[in-house]
């Protein structure tokens, strides 16, 4: 890449190396754009006779061809690339949907020189027309090679994020008391509401029993005959593990127990089951306040019918420090 200043009349298609503003301030024409010659008469009317540009050399991409191209290899699912100024390229979401990362593939091509990817978190809740994610490339050009190796990476490996939509999804709660369900259920029901609500969700079928084990098991049942995309259980007790009353009730039910314990706080006693391809959860204490909990970070890829494994509840301990 070389830089030069030329004469103002022979500029059009090269690009401009720093932004030029008129004598009040205002921006006129930015870093990196490529002139054109409506672009020249304008310069030539502002009273510039010279300008500073840049020249690609063989073997570079211009940023925003470079920018396309990582961007239409590093995401997939219901997403658009749009470009933006200054070598850079957004994945927007074109509906309400679940943001899944591979974070390891994301810092392997975060550590190659000239192009740069930011993301939204992993397992994170973004509505139609949110930037999940940005594509930066050095300024003006990316040399072939590096461009060419994140390329490679990409295709070998799948891409980096996938926008998982969250189509028309249902949610089943079983609210449990050991003396009285409808307790329970006067305790959480409206901070259940607004948790649901930011994810775009109306109220949920719902069911109140004692906490008992044959109760509890025949109450979910009845919820999983609805199909719901998740069932959650909010318990007015706190398990001591799968061999609790919910516990015993999920494997009673032919529940798969996939993982007990979080490291997230709040919501370390988090007990999360499948029965089939539907996840039930259960969270004590999560739902006595609508601050950010554990069931908030898992409640969006569930929403988005992702099976979340115990494998990455685990991966939750690097930021599940929330209060």
């Amino acid at each position: 890449m070389r830089a030069q200043t030329i004469d103002v009349k022979a500029s059009t298609g090269r690009i401009l190396s720093c932004t030029i503003f008129r004598p009040g301030g205002k921006k006129l024409l930015a870093k990196g754009h490529v002139l054109n010659e409506d672009d020249v008469r304008l310069l030539v009317t502002e009273g510039l006779n010279q300008v500073w540009v840049t020249e690609l050399e063989d073997g570079e991409v211009a940023e925003d061809d470079a920018v396309s191209v990582v961007a239409a290899e590093m995401g997939c699912g219901t997403l658009e690339i749009r470009l933006a100024a200054g070598g850079r390229a957004n994945l927007i979401a074109t509906e309400d949907c679940c943001v899944l990362v591979d974070d390891e593939l994301l810092k392997q091509i975060n550590c190659i020189s000239s192009i740069v990817v930011a993301t939204s978190v992993n397992f994170s809740f973004a509505k139609a027309e949110q930037r999940i994610a940005t594509v930066k490339s050095a300024p003006f050009a990316v040399a072939q090679p590096q461009l060419e190796a994140v390329v490679s990476i990409l295709k070998e490996r799948g891409p980096i994020l996938q926008a998982r939509p969250m189509r028309n999804p249902t949610v089943g709660v079983l609210y449990t008391d050991p003396s009285n369900g409808d307790r329970a259920r006067q305790l959480f029901e409206s901070i259940m509401r607004q948790r649901l609500e930011r994810f775009g969700m109306g109220a949920p079928l719902s069911m109140a029993v004692r906490e008992e084990e044959a109760e509890v098991a025949r109450s979910l049942e009845h919820l999983l005959r609805s199909k719901p995309t998740v069932i959650l259980v909010a318990s007015t007790t706190a398990p001591a593990g799968p061999e609790d009353v919910i516990g015993r009730a999920m494997a009673r039910l032919g529940c798969h127990l996939e993982r007990f314990l979080a490291p997230v706080e709040p919501g370390n006693l988090f007990l999360l089951g499948y029965k089939d391809d539907t996840p039930v959860v259960s969270a004590p204490g999560c739902f006595r306040s609508a601050k950010l909990n554990v069931v908030d970070l898992v409640l969006p890829p569930m929403l988005a019918r992702y099976r979340v494994s115990g494998w990455e509840v685990a991966s939750l301990g690097h930021g599940g420090l929330l209060a």
